[in-house]
């Protein structure tokens, strides 16, 4: 294909999101290498609700590129240099959202949220997927909603970046000037607009329409068009209804592989303000045996909730562990963070910071005694005794988000143990995302969860457990000691 530098595009106005963890090398954080777009096929409770409607609000002119050519190596060298030669393009978090337009037309608009996590990068490149044709493009800065310079370059001009060596040379690359360096241990948020067509992922079939594309990004979501219901998803999904009365299709591919999604919809839905959903509630499930989560938590997207963690297991006879949590507020006015420490644990050692810039904040502890008389509401019920971390920042602007990375060490005692021989970790975990890290020398004998096993380069064993569903999973975790090599 061609190469042609330089047409005039679209550039959606304002945005905001999350964005991922990338730690110290110490601290292992889960990101993605190579070539991975809103949906391409790659070689290798928080703010769940969307943006779009809010992002849509603002257009403006930008320049921009049509057809995908990478960066030489010489420029980038001048303007990369903080990016070692060895390293590849990383990135995390990703989420796309589609949203099907009008059948005879084939095609569909994306939201691709994605963060990249390369320390000192100041490009990022976006793959389109072959066999759609590509238009509408706009891209933005996830932090200020600022829209961001981009163009479209080829596979072959991508492999004179050494972050893309390996890149494609038959993919056409949307190339991002992103709207700072991603610091050293941060990250940089993106949000990429696209409208695909694509005769062979979303046709009619009889008095349906089907949309059948393989999806190798593990969060998604699918609306419907307007007055259409659904009437067969074969991967398994929340259905979730939009403002306007569209239905919408969510998941979260825990696996290794693609999800093979094919979604049926036939003509049947309301149209208009009928269609509306009634607001969610804060009435909780009769059903439960115990207090259960509000209508409105079960009912809010569980696949676009960003909040996620990992646990590093110290050795067991301490009963501590250290971790890091990833947080994105986008609510205008929010000036602080408050942590608060669960019943049976005590934290030590919180150190939060900005993700986007790398900006260290200050925290202070308290309780809820403190908090009562400081007139802070902790948004949970807490006792007087309840272990509190406070985390001020700079009040968020009205469009904008941050995303914060709070680490610090818990001592529990109850969760974590030594039982004779056997190492035991019981706990709830709410998030989407979870990791668990064992201790050095220990190997893996039980897991009740079902989790996703990797060993990390210096031997320790990693438990990933995404849950897709808007509830706790009670993990219980059972490890022992490596045999010791017998002498020569």
């Amino acid at each position: 294909m061609s190469v042609t530098h330089v047409k005039p595009l679209r550039v959606v106005a304002v945005v905001r999101k999350h964005l991922h963890p990338f730690l110290s090398a110490s601290i292992l954080a889960i990101y993605s290498h190579g070539e991975v777009g809103d949906d391409a096929c790659s070689k290798v409770e928080s703010m769940p609700h969307w943006r779009g409607d809010f992002m849509r609000r603002e257009f403006v002119l930008a320049t921009a590129a049509a057809v995908f050519t990478l960066f030489g190596y010489a420029s980038l060298r001048a303007q990369q240099t903080s990016a070692p030669s060895a390293a590849k393009q990383t990135e995390t978090d990703e989420y796309t959202r589609y949203e099907l337009l009008a059948p005879e037309t084939a095609s569909f608009k994306i939201y691709y949220e994605v963060t990249a996590t390369t320390p000192g990068a100041k490009f990022f490149y976006n793959p389109i997927r072959k066999g759609s044709a590509a238009s509408d493009e706009a891209v933005f800065d996830s932090m200020t909603g600022a829209p961001l310079p981009f163009e479209v370059v080829s596979g072959t001009e991508a492999r004179k970046d050494p972050l893309m060596a390996d890149a494609d040379a038959d993919t056409n690359f949307i190339k991002i000037s992103l709207a700072r360096p991603v610091p050293q241990g941060g990250q940089g948020r993106v949000l990429i607009l696209k409208t695909y067509k694509d005769a062979k992922s979303f046709y009619r079939e009889g008095d349906a329409i089907v949309f059948n594309r393989p999806l190798s990004i593990k969060r998604n979501k699918v609306v419907l068009p307007v007055g259409y219901e659904l009437v067969g998803c074969n991967v398994p999904s929340q259905v979730l209804p939009e403002p306007d009365g569209r239905i919408a299709i969510s998941f979260v591919n825990a696996g290794s592989g693609e999800a093979p999604l094919i979604l049926r919809a036939k003509p049947g839905a309301l149209t208009g303000p009928s269609a509306a959903p009634h607001p969610a509630s804060q009435a909780r499930s009769w059903e439960s045996p115990f207090q259960g989560e509000s209508e409105r938590a079960r009912l809010s997207e569980r696949a676009h909730q960003d909040r996620d963690i990992v646990y590093f297991l110290q050795q067991p006879d301490t009963h501590a562990f250290s971790l890091f949590h990833d947080y994105t507020e986008s609510h205008e006015g929010t000036d602080k963070y408050l942590n608060v420490v669960r019943e049976g644990s005590t934290v030590s050692d919180p150190s939060p910071y900005i993700l986007d810039t790398g900006e260290k904040l200050s925290t202070k502890m308290m309780t809820g005694a403190d908090l009562a008389a400081a007139k802070i509401d902790a948004g949970e019920p807490v006792t007087p005794t309840t272990q509190v971390v406070l985390i001020p920042f700079p009040p968020v602007k009205k469009g904008q988000s941050i995303r914060l990375r709070i680490s610090e060490t818990y001592t529990a005692p109850t969760s974590y143990k030594l039982d004779g021989d056997e190492l035991i970790f019981d706990r709830s975990l709410g998030r989407p995302r979870n990791a668990v890290v064992l201790p050095p020398g220990w190997y893996l004998t039980t897991s009740a969860i079902p989790a996703t096993i990797t060993q990390l380069p210096d031997g320790r064993i990693r438990l990933d457990f995404w849950n897709g569903r808007p509830d706790s999973v009670d993990i219980l975790i059972k490890a022992k000691h490596r045999a010791v090599a017998a002498p020569n």
